[in-house]
């Protein structure tokens, strides 16, 4: 083995050889001589983690929770948990305002919503106008590459980078996921968004029109965001909460369980107290807020963990703004933007005895402030079911295997209505 060492650690880290059955995977190859040994008979077959129950819990961390007495929720897809038809809602609309508002032909309202395109996780090339999947290791998972709803061949994909499915994101996309070049779509509303993007790159290409995709990718973008700006998701749901808030029996369990075995709980949330308040009597009560040690909407997360600046505001029971000084944030109160550190200062909560759920891995749980010493657990819908299977060859199994486990990708089955709630766990 050693005499390979040397072969082996002229690669980057993270590149891998095969020596016989064994593949060594490289982490750090200039005077530490650190290599991983797999045989590579034991790694796990392409298609058996279709297998695994899309029901069980896995984590990244081991937390007791006997530790845990206060509690800390997001609202939409964590306590809320919203239908699919809401998706198709944000797409019509979105692209309404692209043809409406921005002028563009009135070809792409031929374009339905397609349910089962698109899931969470995907990569955006901002400026070649394909969609994704990039795994754990940066590397572009071939079969996965469309532009517009056509897959691009592998050999096209390696061409147009370099040779390389290989994509340093360090260089092209910055923390939260953002380009310059690559855009990372990790927010469930992003769904419509990647599908309206793939359908109007479509329009263009088949009827040969030139465009650049950069400013497609800006023009579908602020359509979406309008779409929320403007009120319009939220007047959806309050108008018919049966239709689009699933399993609403079940966030009161919860919240009753931990509860009633004296746990503290707390609220917060981007969305705004009249939307919070009209979903929470609707699953829980009109005593919701009892449940509730701090409750604080439109917190503008990430920034809430991240800047000191915005002070907390005040709301009345009408939702209006208040002026005076926040000293300390009170149970049965409603609270408006903030910050990480007021937050810890007036409560005195820290530490392994508080464990916070969200559904955005960005702005809920990739928190880097240095006083924010609470556990992190992410409730991510995922969807059910592996990849389409393809035709090509991977002789990287173990990253195909990483790749099934853990990103969704492209044309995978959605069942979310027939999913039991992410905070399950709780309930027992």
């Amino acid at each position: 083995i050693w005499q390979y060492l040397k072969a082996v650690c002229k690669t980057g880290a993270g590149e891998h050889l095969r020596i016989g059955k064994y593949i060594v995977w490289s982490t750090c190859c200039t005077v530490d001589y650190t290599c991983l040994f797999i045989n590579s008979s034991d790694l796990i077959p392409p298609g058996v983690c279709n297998l695994l129950n899309p029901s069980t819990i896995y984590a990244n961390n081991e937390v007791n929770l006997d530790e845990v007495d206060i509690y800390g929720f997001d609202y939409d897809y964590t306590l809320a948990m919203y239908s699919n038809s809401l998706n198709e809602m944000i797409y019509n609309k979105a692209r309404q305002f692209l043809i409406e508002h921005y002028k563009y032909p009135q070809g792409i309202n031929k374009y339905s919503y397609i349910p089962n395109f698109a899931a969470r996780g995907l990569h955006y090339d901002i400026q070649k106008g394909l969609l994704m999947k990039i795994d754990a290791f940066h590397y572009i998972q071939m079969g996965t590459v469309y532009r517009g709803l056509n897959p691009v061949p592998d050999e096209e994909v390696m061409q147009l980078y370099g040779g390389s499915n290989h994509v340093p994101l360090h260089q092209v996309s910055g923390f939260y996921g953002k380009g310059p070049k690559m855009k990372q779509f990790m927010d469930v509303f992003s769904i419509p968004e990647m599908t309206l993007l793939a359908c109007a790159n479509d329009y263009f290409i088949s009827n040969d029109i030139e465009y650049d995709p950069v400013h497609l990718y800006k023009d579908v973008s602020d359509a979406i965001a309008m779409v929320h700006i403007k009120g319009y998701m939220y007047k959806w749901i309050m108008a018919d909460l049966e239709k689009y808030i699933l399993r609403g029996d079940e966030t009161y369990a919860v919240l009753h369980r931990l509860a009633s075995h004296g746990k503290k709980l707390f609220l917060i949330t981007n969305s705004p107290f009249s939307f919070v308040d009209k979903g929470m009597k609707y699953m829980v009560g009109k005593d919701w807020r009892d449940f509730f040690d701090v409750v604080i909407v439109q917190a503008e997360k990430p920034h809430f963990f991240n800047d000191c600046v915005k002070p907390f505001r005040r709301l009345d029971s009408n939702g209006d703004l208040q002026w005076d000084k926040i000293k300390s944030l009170d149970k049965g109160q409603i609270y408006k933007q903030g910050n990480l550190v007021d937050f810890l200062k007036l409560t005195g909560w820290r530490g392994s005895k508080v464990l916070y759920f969200g559904d955005h891995l960005y702005s809920d749980l990739a928190v880097s402030h240095p006083h924010f010493s609470i556990s992190l657990c992410s409730v991510s819908k995922c969807a059910q079911g592996g990849p389409t299977p393809d035709t090509h060859s991977h002789t990287d199994t173990q990253r195909r295997a990483h790749r099934d486990r853990h990103t969704t990708g492209i044309q995978q089955k959605h069942t979310q209505d027939n999913r039991p709630h992410p905070l399950r766990l709780l309930q027992y």
